[in-house]
């Protein structure tokens, strides 16, 4: 289901570094120079050791690389992947939709209490599930739902 994603020597360094500093591997590394942050996508399970105690690894890292560092944890499961992004314990459901087109559409279910913190501030969140949905399940749109609001696609 994966299609092969080539990495750049820049991001291969990072993977080595986040490697070095946590003792966990990292399966992928997106440099999102737009929201100032490098993203790692770990192996399952992995999270705790990444992270450090108290968070230590993950302070140590970005005083290295001088940005912030995001974590998401990998699933095989687009669904769980996309729970894992956007904070699970926030959503109720989501559906991975195949369009007229043919292109795929994921639609996150959340509470309209919580929609921002899923959203994330200036879209933060919509967008990195935007971009590794795509990356990893080429899926084209991430939709963030509420029952009684509007949509927003990214």
């Amino acid at each position: 289901m994966t299609q092969s994603i080539k990495l750049t020597t820049e991001q291969m360094r990072m993977m080595s570094l986040f490697q070095n500093v946590t003792g966990a591997t990292a399966r992928d590394c997106i440099d999102d120079e737009k929201q100032d942050r490098v993203i790692f996508v770990v192996n399952p399970g992995k999270m705790g050791l990444a992270i450090g105690k108290g968070g230590c690894h993950i302070k140590s890292l970005q005083n290295i690389v001088k940005r912030n560092v995001e974590l998401v944890e990998f699933d095989e499961d687009p669904v769980k992947f996309l729970g894992n992004l956007l904070n699970s314990k926030l959503i109720s459901e989501v559906k991975i939709n195949t369009r007229n087109d043919g292109t795929k559409q994921a639609v996150v279910m959340v509470d309209a209490k919580k929609k921002g913190i899923v959203v994330g501030r200036e879209g933060r969140n919509a967008e990195k599930a935007r971009l590794l949905a795509k990356r990893y399940f080429d899926i084209g749109s991430v939709l963030i739902n509420s029952p009684q609001r509007a949509t927003l696609e990214m």
